[in-house]
């Protein structure tokens, strides 16, 4: 019984810690700047206010959440797309120096981000793409390392006599693809899907440096851009804060299952 009071003891002081910052975001996100000033940061305001979530949504703020959704669709889609083709050809055909490449592929997720970002920047500019559309997409479009070595692996671990039976029957690979692997795989596509949605949506430093115009802006850039010349309002922040914290918490409720599966699927835990 001592054993599981301290266990359970621990296991709510560390979801008190971790759930504590979002608490924070949305009492301040629903106070005055006065409320603010004149009451402790981890109490309610009385009454709670709207008007920093009106005033973040009217200075453009809607726009910037239009377009995450949009970049964020539109790169998980891609992903799923060429990354489960990629990923196919090399689980399962066979041409020279398959095994090769796709390590060489993969070694690429030691490199960090950091030393990249200044070629690709160097690459977009080159193409006329700064400040577009498609040099924001461009780098994550057509599949990562990370995602093509996930779907390698599940497709592996798939019984290859599945794919021997279709290619008696006449089927081709991409028959066998699409008809057979894929509706086998929804547990890897819904993890990658996951990934690419969670990590899509909090992208901040290629958004910054490739996008400078209202017209592709997204929301974590916005956030930092709400900084003023003479300091950080608080209120304005944790209300756009909020504002794009609410799409991750709806999709965690409607897809929580999902969530865990993935976790459970990629060994994270």
């Amino acid at each position: 019984m001592v054993k599981r009071t301290a266990l359970h003891a621990t296991l709510v002081i560390g979801a008190f810690v971790s759930v504590f910052p979002y608490l924070l975001v949305v009492l301040t996100a629903l106070k005055t700047q006065r409320q603010l000033s004149s009451t402790q940061p981890w109490l309610p305001a009385l009454p709670p206010t709207l008007a920093n979530l009106g005033h973040v949504l009217r200075s453009g703020f809607a726009g910037y959440l239009a377009h995450s959704v949009l970049m964020t669709a539109a790169l998980t889609v891609g992903q799923l797309v060429f990354t489960t083709f990629a990923a196919y050809a090399f689980a399962r055909l066979r041409f020279r120096g398959r095994d090769v490449l796709f390590w060489l592929y993969v070694a690429t997720m030691m490199v960090p981000s950091a030393v990249t970002m200044i070629p690709l920047f160097l690459i977009m500019r080159e193409l006329h793409l700064i400040n577009t559309w498609w040099g924001l997409l461009a780098p994550y479009l057509l599949g990562t390392p990370y995602g093509i070595f996930l779907m390698r692996q599940f497709f592996r671990a798939l019984p290859a006599g599945l794919e021997d039976a279709a290619r008696i029957d006449g089927a081709g690979p991409l028959t066998i693809l699409v008809r057979i692997v894929l509706p086998l795989s929804r547990p890897a596509m819904g993890t990658l899907a996951i990934i690419t949605v969670i990590s899509t949506w909090n992208n901040f430093m290629w958004p910054l440096i490739i996008t400078s115009g209202d017209d592709t802006k997204v929301v974590t850039v916005g956030i930092a851009g709400l900084k003023g010349a003479i300091g950080v309002d608080p209120n304005l922040m944790t209300a756009a804060g909020l504002i794009a914290l609410l799409p991750m918490v709806a999709i965690f409720v409607a897809f929580q299952r999902y969530i865990v599966r993935s976790v459970v699927l990629t060994g994270l835990k």
